[in-house]
């Protein structure tokens, strides 16, 4: 078989975060942080850094917001060939307030009509989508619209056929669709997927799975069927069932600036591993790569395959 031109693709929708400085309210801000940011963009962006080829596909305005965007892609090393540039659409946007304790987090998002929700299957490049060693999806994408939905639908139908695995992510999003609607959607997405990304949390609404760290992971591995599942658990790590057995690593200790991203850059450290042969080690990347989102602010992890190393040999106490 010839060799794949991308080693990663993925298809989704780009927004731009603009965050509240920690302890302020949006309805009183006077300052925005402005991050792009998107959960295929964060993965597929992470792998680029990490020294892999990857594309990214989806549709952005023709706009400063859209250039914003596809800069932070370029910047990190992310193929633009499956970009759509649109003059109808619009950047979808969300807001974050950084609350500590008793306050959590509050994100308001202002995401409609954004320009993948007005794209259709034959607006796909397809060529470069399906020319890869794996697609990575996630359950974000099929919650934005009904075309939403059936591009999904397609690529997991084209990529069977042309025997490229898929990576999809759950990520349920409430404000979004209901958890019913949810597990309706996606369930049949999970049983055509190589490798499934789920939180504890997802598990247990989307897909009724409870009980301990073990029972909910076995719980959702027993309806997705997939090769390889991989399910969080925030602060008591992740595991993987690797095909034969699960396996657990901890979560790293680190010092939290920001939460969003993690879930995105413990997907693509599992990736990466999957990618060089060895997934078990990339659980081990994932954890790490996971700590480093929450250390640094914005939704895309920066950092190389030199610092990676040196933190999975634990020769840096950047996380100690």
């Amino acid at each position: 078989m010839a060799e794949r031109r991308f080693d990663v693709t993925s298809l989704g929708e780009m927004l731009v975060r603009l965050s509240v400085p920690t302890g302020q309210r949006l309805e009183t801000a006077q300052r925005l942080d402005v991050y792009p940011a998107g959960a295929e963009a964060n993965v597929v962006s992470l792998l680029a850094r990490l020294g892999h080829r990857t594309c990214w596909n989806g549709a952005l305005p023709l706009n400063p917001l859209g250039r914003l965007a596809a800069n932070a892609l370029r910047q990190a090393g992310v193929d633009m060939t499956g970009v759509l540039w649109s003059e109808i659409g619009r950047m979808g946007t969300y807001y974050v307030e950084f609350g500590a304790p008793p306050r959590g987090i509050q994100v308001t998002y202002d995401r409609a009509n954004s320009c993948i929700t007005q794209l259709g299957p034959d607006d796909i490049d397809w060529g470069s989508l399906l020319d890869t060693r794996l697609i990575h999806l996630t359950g974000i994408t099929p919650a934005l619209s009904r075309s939403c939905r059936e591009i999904i639908s397609d690529v997991l139908l084209r990529a069977r056929g042309r025997g490229v695995p898929v990576s999809f992510d759950v990520n349920y999003r409430q404000k979004l669709w209901t958890a019913t609607e949810a597990r309706a959607t996606l369930l049949p997405f999970l049983q055509q997927s190589e490798i499934v990304f789920c939180s504890a949390r997802d598990a247990e609404n989307v897909f009724g799975c409870s009980g301990s760290m073990q029972e909910v992971a076995q719980g959702l591995l027993d309806q997705c069927a997939a090769r390889f599942v991989v399910v969080t658990f925030g602060e008591r790590g992740a595991m993987l069932w690797d095909g034969m057995g699960w396996q657990h690593e901890a979560a790293v200790p680190t010092q939290i600036l920001d939460r969003l991203g993690a879930g995105d850059a413990l997907a693509a450290g599992i990736l990466n591993g999957w990618l060089k042969g060895d997934i078990a080690a990339g659980l081990r990347s994932g954890v790490i790569l996971a700590a480093l989102a929450l250390s640094q602010f914005g939704d895309m992890v920066i950092t190389n395959e030199s610092e990676l190393l040196a933190l999975t040999q634990g020769s840096s106490t950047l996380l100690r």
